[in-house]
């Protein structure tokens, strides 16, 4: 059971420094343009991803409020 809770906070640690990388790639973009090598598009995926859970109505509003359970839930 140990190797389960020590394997749960590792990827909550990944899934939490993936989040803080998304938001800097998102300053970074809004500062500096497309331009930048590491984060350039972050800004449009966001956006295409937000319209097409947009054009799924219902659907797209269950999946983004699962992924936002996922995401803010304490363990």
């Amino acid at each position: 059971m140990n190797f389960l809770q020590q394997a749960r906070k590792v990827l909550g640690e990944i899934t939490e420094l993936s989040l803080l990388l998304v938001a800097l790639g998102v300053v970074v973009e809004i500062l500096f343009g497309e331009a930048v090598p590491f984060f350039g598009g972050i800004v449009t995926n966001l956006t295409s991803l937000l319209n097409v859970l947009g054009e799924n109505g219902l659907v797209g509003l269950i999946a983004l409020s699962i992924l936002l359970y996922l995401f803010c839930r304490k363990a």
